[in-house]
């Protein structure tokens, strides 16, 4: 499939916005990606405004619109793209409630820990990483060595841990657990800012760890 429509591949569109929560409120450059080839995609977040969205999306066939988590930078988005491009929204149940606080409508379907979708011929694995929120996943696609990362890791460290739904020992787990193990050369496309690799990372995960938070 992938040989007749283009290899796979990620594009990066970068939205800007707001970002609530607990009585506060931040701006916030957001990064969406769109894994796919010629024809067909996945979305990765649906963060402020849908065009630049779906103009990414350019006519493909979108396989679904996965949500790294609920945080309403990253979904306020979903309601307008899927309804302009047919592709159905997937978010961890753990994250329900953030969702809720921003839509009346439900997501399509629920992240599950191991499911797998597939794309062009090539499989992204739902990796569920508590701690940024309750229901915060990362995406894997090992044939690109690939890892899209939301806000559970960053250029530099864990994501944010000091609001509602959200917990540092939790990310720190998740981190050691689902993403330190994956290929040092595997790259991690992040929520916000630059990219890094788990090789860059890794070495850190005690510096995290003394400091706490």
């Amino acid at each position: 499939m992938s040989g007749s429509a283009g290899r796979v591949r990620v594009e990066e569109v970068v939205t800007s916005g707001t970002f609530s929560l607990d009585d506060g409120t931040w701006e916030v450059d957001n990064n969406v990606w769109v894994l796919g080839n010629d024809t067909e995609c996945i979305v990765i977040d649906a963060a402020h405004d849908a065009r630049p969205i779906i103009n990414a999306v350019n006519g493909r066939k979108v396989v679904a619109v996965l949500l790294t988590h609920g945080h309403d930078d990253h979904i306020t988005a979903v309601g307008e793209v899927c309804d302009a491009t047919r592709g159905p929204s997937y978010l961890h149940p753990g994250d329900r409630m953030l969702w809720d606080a921003v839509h009346a409508f439900a997501p399509d379907h629920e992240l599950a820990d191991g499911d797998v979708l597939t794309v062009g011929g090539t499989d992204l694995h739902v990796l569920h990483t508590p701690g940024h929120s309750w229901g915060s996943c990362c995406f894997h696609v090992p044939e690109l060595d690939v890892v899209f990362g939301g806000d559970t890791l960053f250029k530099g460290g864990p994501g944010a841990t000091g609001r509602s739904f959200s917990d540092f020992p939790t990310i720190l787990d998740s981190i050691r657990t689902r993403l330190l193990t994956l290929s040092p050369q595997t790259v991690v496309h992040t929520g916000h800012g630059d990219d890094t690799t788990i090789g860059d990372e890794a070495p850190h995960l005690r510096e995290w760890l003394d400091r706490g938070h």
